[in-house]
């Protein structure tokens, strides 16, 4: 019983939570930047490269080939444009978070700063008022 509890205790903690929660957005977010980079900015991206496709590229180390009973043997290939692909994907996904924390940043500090204008000290007396009181001053000197 004292294991379940403090499982129990264990999963039930804010910061658990919390970060299941952010695992699941960031499973989303994912799939949305995914999307992006593949349906958007990879066709672009072959465009201006000239229709390269980086999942393409390999260097085979053996061709495929039959062996004597006539079963297919498989190239055997280093794959390195799959490599590329998925750094690419990888600056493009690390860009995409990066934006949107820095948007997300720059919001939170501009509503702090309207909150700690909002509760800053009141405004001092006006240049009317300070003239005025001068005036009144300079009226009980004489």
């Amino acid at each position: 019983m004292g294991f379940l509890k403090d499982f129990k205790a264990f999963a039930m903690k804010g910061n658990v939570i919390d970060m299941a929660v952010g695992v699941v957005i960031g499973g989303a977010f994912g799939k949305i930047v995914t999307s992006i980079v593949n349906d958007v900015i990879m066709p672009l991206v072959s465009k201006l490269t000239g229709g390269i496709n980086f999942t393409e590229w390999k260097y085979v180390l053996a061709k495929e080939t039959v062996d004597a009973t006539g079963e297919i043997i498989p190239e055997v290939a280093l794959t390195y444009g799959n490599l590329i692909q998925n750094v690419v994907d990888f600056l493009i996904i690390a860009f995409s978070i990066f934006v949107v924390i820095r948007v997300m940043t720059k919001a939170g500090e501009k509503l702090k700063k309207k909150e700690e204008e909002a509760h800053a000290a009141p405004a001092g007396p006006t240049q009317e008022e300070l003239l005025t009181e001068i005036r009144d001053l300079l009226k009980n000197k004489q």
